[in-house]
């Protein structure tokens, strides 16, 4: 991990941009929560083909996000007749699930973070055609040879995942703005680590991980 964490931080403080990639339940919502508290872009609800090999065509839909929000925000929506808004509306949602988190990339990214690796094989394809290097949750069914940084973790468990994400997002933090505070909570994780018990959560933090993944519990 410390190895994943100097990585990421030297390549952060020399300005290269990061993508967080991780579409399963238990990662979505910390996906989004650790890339924007880092000022990273992130993939958290589906991976689109071409979405890097391709990405003069995914920008112009990305363009095509932010003229919507533009649109919505000036109230140029809400004045169009009821099914018109209703249509622009229905697209306008579907952008912002999907492309949402690289409504700020420019250009492919530097380096990718992965989580669950065979979940988002098609990513990995399109990083290697472009030679990106990729940082890997990587667990027992995992291959490390698809892994430039390879991080043992289970990446089912939520606490693992949060941790570990939160850990490179200081990183990238720290490399932009100089270092935090403490790091005590990854200390703590890493003694549990050594004792075994990195996949023990609880209920009620699922849960929550879920809600924000879904976007419940959010204002109108």
């Amino acid at each position: 991990m410390e190895d994943a964490y100097q990585y990421v931080r030297n390549n952060s403080d020399k300005g290269k941009r990061f993508l967080f990639v991780g579409t399963k339940r238990q990662a979505a919502g910390i996906i989004a929560q650790e890339a924007s508290r880092c000022g990273a872009n992130y993939v958290n609800q589906r991976w689109l083909g071409g979405m890097l090999t391709n990405w003069e065509t995914i920008k112009t839909r990305v363009e095509r996000l932010k003229e919507l929000e533009a649109m919505e925000d000036s109230g140029q929506i809400a004045r169009r007749p009821k099914k018109e808004a209703s249509v622009l509306r229905r697209e306008l949602g579907k952008l912002q699930k999907y492309l949402g988190g690289i409504k700020t990339m420019r250009r492919p990214p530097d380096v990718v973070v992965i989580v669950d690796q065979r979940r988002e094989y098609n990513a990995i394809q399109e990083c290697q055609k472009l030679g990106i290097p990729m940082i890997s949750l990587l667990d027992t069914n995992c291959d490390p040879d698809y892994a430039d940084i390879p991080i043992p973790a289970n990446d089912d468990a939520i606490r693992s995942i949060k941790l570990i994400l939160g850990r490179l997002a200081d990183a990238i933090y720290e490399g932009r703005h100089g270092q935090l505070d403490s790091d005590d909570d990854y200390e703590e994780f890493e003694e549990s680590l050594a004792e075994g018990d990195y996949d023990d959560y609880d209920e009620e933090e699922e849960e929550g991980v879920e809600a924000v993944a879904s976007g419940e519990g959010e204002e109108e």
